[in-house]
């Protein structure tokens, strides 16, 4: 099940593997459970595409780590990691990438372990930031499968409109799920982002890609991040993307607001920061089509 040419990696962290099980792993990659001579782990791998996004998962997981400590919030830490390369010998063509992680074991969290997790994110958004005031990441990462476009700016409207959305639509505009009709739309509401989002929030380091399959309800009561697609950006589009999906119970957001409230005009602020994940999802079917045009004609609109 596990790729043979893993094992030198992975069996110094873990001491000999004794089995594997799989587990889910998200939509790129494949994961299995092992379970080793020092305990379990999790191990997560893939090629091509997906080979290519452990190396920066376990750079993002370990900032997260960093910035985590004493808010209340687990974040793995990464034991090993790789990118994927091309050729060589194996059947597939190179060897796979995969990151390796501590096993989480799971568990159903109670209302005070979900105001606890938000009290908790918000004490990750005021821990200081990397990037001396400004907004973005050192290196370009990945959310999901796609790159996810970083460098440096010190106006946030700036660096979420070239960054986030531009770069978002031209990626998906490459895999053919743009639409050229709305390119004026992108680009009038581009030009309002000064007018739509705060110019200079305080820089939080940014889980990234925050939905309910990222943040796991642990045996100890606390919740663990994952899966992270790290950049300092607004804490705000973090809270938005929970909200996105669904998954995260109320007493979540009252733990999030007490310790952190927020300012007048975060409903609009959500629905622009959320454009940048569906515009993400547009490569997933045809559903992400009319919420992308609902948003863009809202704030593009002319």
């Amino acid at each position: 099940m596990i790729p043979p040419d893993l094992l030198p990696d992975i069996e110094p962290h873990t001491g000999a593997v004794r089995s594997a099980t799989s587990v889910g792993g998200g939509d790129v990659s494949r994961a299995a459970r092992l379970d080793a001579e020092r305990g379990r782990f999790f191990l997560k791998w893939g090629r091509g595409d997906a080979g290519q996004t452990y190396a920066a998962e376990a750079e993002g997981l370990a900032a997260l780590h960093a910035a985590a400590e004493g808010t209340g919030l687990t974040v793995p830490t990464p034991l090993a990691s790789r990118g994927a390369t091309e050729g060589g010998a194996a059947a597939e063509g190179g060897a796979a990438g995969f990151v390796l992680l501590d096993w989480i074991d799971p568990a159903r969290p109670a209302p005070a372990d979900w105001r606890a997790f938000g009290a908790a994110l918000a004490a990750l958004h005021r821990a200081p930031a990397p990037g001396d005031g400004r907004y973005g990441w050192d290196a370009d990462n990945w959310i999901g499968s796609k790159p996810q476009r970083n460098g440096w700016d010190a106006s946030w409207p700036a660096f979420f409109g070239e960054r986030r959305l531009r770069a978002q639509a031209e990626t998906v505009r490459q895999r053919g799920a743009w639409d050229a009709a709305w390119d004026p739309l992108l680009d009038r509401l581009v030009a309002r982002l000064p007018d739509l989002l705060p110019a200079a929030p305080p820089p939080a380091l940014l889980h990234g890609d925050l939905w309910g399959g990222n943040a796991l309800a642990t045996s100890g009561g606390r919740f663990a991040l994952i899966d992270p697609a790290v950049s300092v950006g607004h804490g705000e589009a973090d809270l938005a993307m929970t909200e996105l999906f669904g998954g995260f119970d109320a007493p979540f957001y009252d733990g999030y607001r007490e310790a952190q409230p927020l300012e007048r005009g975060y409903p609009e602020r959500r629905e622009v920061y959320n454009l940048y994940h569906l515009i993400n999802h547009l490569t997933h079917g045809p559903s992400y089509r009319r919420p992308v045009e609902s948003a863009l004609r809202r704030f593009g609109g002319a």
